[in-house]
This record gives C-alpha cells, structure tokens and sequence, in this order.
C-alpha cells in the first residue's frame, strides 16, 4: 500500500496516526491518510509564520516563477493525479484528469494575473496610490467534489499575494491533496506550502490558531458558521464558499429537445455533487411533459460505474453520509406525494451508486425542493405564473447559481438579474470561467474567489501618500 505524507516545512511527514481512506465504488477502505496531531499542525502553522517573515512576500518575481512551476508540475502529472482523484472522490478518470488539468491552467493563469496598483492622485503636489499587501498565514481548506481544483483556486491567489498557506483537505478525499504537496515540494520555498492530512477536529485547529490570518473554506453551511464564529473571535478575514440550492427556470419558448440535454447535466455533472449545479428544477406547464420526457430519457441511458471503469459517465456518491442523505430525501419527497419517474433506489451493487433521480408532483415544504441535496436527485416543478415562479427560486436561505433558459436572449438576461444569487447564467448551468468572480449571496457565503476579486480576498488594501 502506498505510503502518503503531510508536506510540513519542506519536508514529508508520514504521521504518527492514521485513518482509512474510503473508495466509494467500493465502500471499502484502499488506503491510509496520515491525521494530523496538535503537535504537526502547530509545526505546519510556524514553518507558515517563518516563512511568512522572509523574502517570499517582498519576492513578486520569485511568486510568479514560482507558481508557473507548479502549474507545470500539475499538468505533468494529470493522468496519474487523476487516477487517484477518481478513486478517492469517484468522478469517470477523464472528468478526474480534466480536472487536475483544469488546476493546472489555473495557477499559470495566476502566476500571470496582474497586482493592481492604483494612482488615486498624481498632480505635482501630492501622490497617494492604493497597494495590496499579504495577510500572513492563511488556512485553506477544501471539500470533497472536486479535491483538486479547489486547492489551486485557493493556492494560487494565497501565493501570488504574498501569503504562505496551510492547507487541509477533507478527510473523504485527502490523497490526492497529499500527493499535490509532495510533487510541488521542490518547487516551493520550505514553509511557504504546507499541506495536512486530518479529520474535520484538525480543521478547527486551524480556525482557531491566532497564527492564521486568512481562512479560505469551500463546504458546508454548518461549517462555515462554525468557521465564522471561530474566526470572529481573532477578526480573521474569511472566505467562505458554501452551499446551493440552485433553481433553473424553463419559459414556454424553449425547444425541449434542444435545452434537455443541456439541464440533464446542468444538475447530475460529477453525480450532482457541485455546489452551483441545478438542485431545484421550474418548468412552465406547457413544456413541463416533453422536459420530464426528455430527461427520463436521458437518466435511463446515462452510464453509471466506478471512476477507473471504461465508459463511466457518472460515478457514486463520494461517501455514506452524503450516499444515504439522497435516499432520505427522495424517500421523503415519495412519501409526500413525489412521483419517482427515474431512479429512486441504490444500485444493486458494492459502493454508492445512486442513479439519476427525478421526482416530480412536488413543490415548496417538500425537503428535496427546499434542501440542498447534493446529489443525483432532482425535483421538477411545473408552474403557470413566471412571477410565481421566480419568487419560488429566490425563496430560499441560499443565493449561490440560478438560471433562465428561453429561446429570447434578451429577456432571459433581463429575468437572470431578478434571481438573487452570485452568478446568473441563460441557456447555461455551472459554466463560471477562471477570471469571473465566484461566490453566493445570502447563506451561500462570503467573499469571491477567481480573478482580481479572487486576489484581493488574500490582500490588505495600503494607501501610500506622499508630499512632492
């Protein structure tokens, strides 16, 4: 079995404990993660603090070349990286390499994203400029979907800033995290990188060390509440990227046939498990059959498998917890009158495989329409009155994607901007670009990442002013 490490100051730690790492195509463990120990996660935390203290926040030159190495290295190791994405997180290998790739042009896209500089005033007399400064340490931890990509949307603004970080995965998907500070350990000055292995205990740890200046967390709603009080004691800058519970809205003028396809895998990409994917489906009542037709059709020929098994499409839940909370809802929404027209039970085979799902006969008080779910379920509400129906999806504590799909572009842009969340899309879903901001409104989090806004969620705004 093969042996991973925390990455801390520079140097491969293996750990003095240990917890299994599950495959979810399995249900059974295939390798073991090293948990960090207050002792490690103190040492990650001071080899930060040092190197924080040094050349590396004075160093831009050194940051950029430093960071269009990593993006290198990354895209080196896709297909090997991906393997074990797939088989720790459980998406099809080619979507797990994509996504290694993915994170890869990322970082080069950071190591080249200019810091801005602004004059605010330049006349002869007096010059005042506005400059970005680093935080210090900052804490990055990261879910469970998509292990990798989040990592480097965290790192690569954290670095180009001038902050040193200390990373912690979650303990569902670690590996491949383990892995990415092992192969970036010769390209990253020592302290500057530290990436941990831990239980959601080694987390809290971080949140509360007055070492760390900056927490960047993507997960749940419980969580960063937790991360929020945790920080607030300290009055830690927080980035919090939490949950969705995203509505697409389907007006009458749309084609069925053409948009189907499209919002099949609006909501079931990487099995459903994408905090901005469709969670909560209006269509008019006059496309709502051909759309329910449409997408039944779709559900039954979809491929579902192991990540690493040939022609997978979609791959399981990642783990239990999350496995048996789909069941529990569509359970729920059954009981309540949902009609179940795709889907409905697990697979009858090993791990977590829980087919595309779609329920319908259900609305608002229905737990599947107003909980996030977080997998291969989907509700499909039919509606008469598109007021009504905008006010169904913006009812609601989560602000994070919505969408409007008509063929009239321009009135779909105008009803985008009355859904009340950070990105809006028409004829789209999920689709949000490495250089637009990213985040939610409401209880969908706090802060941006991604681009200049991504960055400056990692600085300190400093206003120079001189006297000529």
């Amino acid at each position: 079995m093969k042996t991973f490490h925390h990455l801390i100051g520079g140097e491969l730690v293996a750990g003095r404990r240990h917890f299994a790492v599950i495959d979810p195509a399995t249900g059974a463990p295939f390798a073991d993660c090293p948990d960090a120990t207050r002792e490690e996660l103190d040492r990650a935390l001071a080899a930060a603090e040092g190197a924080f203290a040094g050349a590396w926040p004075h160093d831009e030159a050194l940051r950029r070349r430093t960071l269009g190495a990593m993006s290198e290295a990354l895209a080196g190791q896709a297909d090997a990286l991906g393997r074990l994405v797939s088989q720790e997180q459980g998406k099809p290998l080619t979507h797990a390499q994509n996504e290694v790739r993915g994170a890869a042009r990322l970082l080069r896209i950071c190591a080249e994203e200019p810091i801005p500089v602004e004059v605010l005033r330049d006349d002869g007399k007096l010059r005042v400029t506005v400059v970005r400064k680093p935080l210090g340490v900052a804490a990055a931890i990261t879910p469970w979907n998509y292990p990798i990509a989040t990592l480097a949307g965290k790192l690569g603004p954290a670095l180009l800033a001038g902050n040193t970080v200390v990373a912690k995965p979650s303990p569902f998907t670690p590996l491949s995290s383990l892995e990415l500070g092992t192969l970036f350990r010769a390209l990253v000055p020592a302290g500057v990188l530290n990436v941990v292995g831990g239980s959601d205990e080694v987390g809290a740890w971080m949140t509360g060390d007055p070492r760390v200046r900056k927490i960047s967390f993507t997960g749940s709603v419980p969580t960063g509440k937790k991360i929020m009080r945790a920080a607030a004691e300290d009055l830690k800058r927080v980035t919090l990227e939490l949950g969705g519970n995203d509505p697409a809205v389907v007006l009458p003028d749309v084609d069925p046939a053409a948009v189907a396809e499209r919002l099949f895998w609006g909501a079931f990409t990487n099995s459903g498990q994408i905090c901005v994917a469709i969670k909560r489906l209006y269509v008019h009542e006059t496309v709502y059959q051909p759309i329910v037709a449409a997408l039944t059709e779709l559900a039954g020929r979809v491929t579902m498998g192991a990540g690493l098994e040939a022609g997978s499409e979609l791959g399981p839940i990642n783990n239990r917890p999350q496995f048996e909370r789909v069941q529990e809802l569509v359970d729920d929404a059954r009981r309540q009158g949902g009609k179940v027209v795709a889907g409905g039970a697990p697979l009858p085979r090993a791990g977590y495989f829980y087919p595309p799902t779609l329920v319908t006969d259900v609305g608002a008080g229905v737990r599947l329409v107003d909980e996030e779910q977080f997998g291969t379920a989907l509700p499909i509400i039919a509606y008469r009155d598109l007021d009504d129906a905008l006010g169904q999806a913006n009812r609601t504590h989560y602000g994070l994607g919505g969408s409007v799909w008509t063929a009239d572009v321009a009135r779909g842009l105008e009803l985008a901007q009355r859904l009340e969340c950070g990105t809006a899309w028409v004829n789209q879903h999920i689709n949000t670009g490495a250089l637009a901001p990213f985040g939610g409104m409401k209880w969908s989090g706090i802060g941006r990442e991604n681009g200049r806004w991504g960055l400056d969620e990692f600085s300190d705004l400093q206003v120079l002013s001189a006297r000529l």
